[in-house]
């Protein structure tokens, strides 16, 4: 039988504050040693104790069931977050294109067929990502390598192109195109399943893509407006 005595526990203690104790079988502790975890509140797991034992157990059981109801709480909340984020996006689609439709046909056209791959992104909120990737148009700074990937703006928008014919549509678009590239960095704090959320971002960056070369096109022009050196 080994003793541990008070001033055993207090050269632990010194070395790393502790908020609980296992006492291991064969061992006691002095009523100094015993007083010491009552004065700090150091709860204290006596395994020569049958009672202490299955009142430790039943403490797991329930730490670990509150851990689980936790988690399962965040990811429903998660989901529902994800679920409505995509349906605003959803409605930013369909009402760009609308504003879309009366100025530029093509354009407004080309983005309802966005509008329609990225709904079917949002089978990401039930854990399963079915929709097809995007077939690359390639141009100067855009191939089929990079199309997939993030690679930022072809051009900054500012209020010089405001002021160019199709300065309405190169505006509509690229606040549509910020959103998306917002919600995808949401999304990889919302989407627990790496895979997943590899392969959602793949897609996003995709419709993305497509949408740069949409305001490339609105700006005039048949090359690529994209400074070759920001090519990943």
């Amino acid at each position: 039988m080994k003793f541990i005595t008070e001033e055993d526990l207090r050269d632990l203690y010194k070395k790393q504050p502790f908020t609980d104790y296992d006492l291991k079988e064969g061992e006691r502790l002095t009523p100094g040693a015993r007083q010491f975890l009552v004065d700090r509140g150091v709860d204290m797991y006596d395994r020569n104790d049958p009672m202490a034992v299955l009142d430790a157990q039943k403490k797991e059981k329930a730490k670990a069931a509150q851990a689980a109801k936790t988690e399962s709480s965040s990811g429903c909340r998660n989901g529902k977050k994800l679920c409505s984020r995509m349906k605003a996006l959803q409605s930013l689609f369909l009402l760009t294109a609308r504003d879309l439709l009366d100025t530029d046909l093509c354009l407004s056209q080309q983005l309802t067929g966005l509008s329609r791959q990225f709904a079917a992104l949002r089978s990401v909120s039930e854990g399963k990502c079915e929709a097809v990737g995007l077939v690359c148009n390639a141009c100067t700074g855009m191939n089929g390598e990079n199309f997939s990937q993030c690679i930022g703006d072809c051009f900054e928008i500012t209020e010089f192109h405001m002021q160019m014919p199709k300065g309405r549509e190169m505006l509509l678009l690229d606040r549509l195109r910020s959103e998306l590239e917002c919600f995808s960095l949401d999304a990889q704090e919302l989407i627990a399943d790496e895979k997943l959320c590899q392969t959602l971002e793949a897609r996003l960056n995709e419709i993305i893509n497509t949408i740069s070369q949409m305001i490339c096109g609105a700006m005039g022009g048949k090359e690529c407006q994209r400074d070759r050196k920001s090519v990943v």
